[in-house]
C-alpha cells in the first residue's frame, strides 16, 4: 500500500511546516495587495506618459502633400448555388 504510506509521510511532513499565524497572514495579505495597487499605478503611469508622448511625437511629424489614396473595392458578383436534383 504505497498509496496510505505516501499519505502517512505527508502528514508526517506538515507537522514541520511552520504555518503563519492569522496576524501574519492578514499582514502578508495586506501587504501583497498594497504592493500590487502601487507597481499597478507605477506601470500604468509609464504606459499612459510614453503613449501620450508617442502621440504627441507622431502629431508633429510633419504631413506629406500627397495623401495616401482610399482602397476602393468592388463587391463580389452574387453567386447562387443550387444543391436541389431534378429527377
Amino acid at each position: 500500500m504505497a498509496f496510505i504510506q505516501y499519505l502517512k509521510d505527508t502528514r508526517g511532513e506538515l507537522r514541520h511546516v511552520a504555518w503563519p499565524t492569522r496576524v501574519q497572514t492578514v499582514v502578508y495579505t495586506i501587504l501583497v495587495i498594497a504592493i500590487s495597487i502601487i507597481v499597478s499605478l507605477y506601470l500604468g503611469f509609464f504606459d499612459f506618459a510614453f503613449t501620450h508622448g508617442l502621440g504627441q511625437v507622431v502629431q508633429s511629424l510633419p504631413h506629406t502633400a500627397q495623401q495616401a489614396q482610399p482602397v476602393t473595392t468592388t463587391p463580389a458578383p452574387n453567386l447562387i448555388i443550387s444543391t436541389s436534383t431534378t429527377k
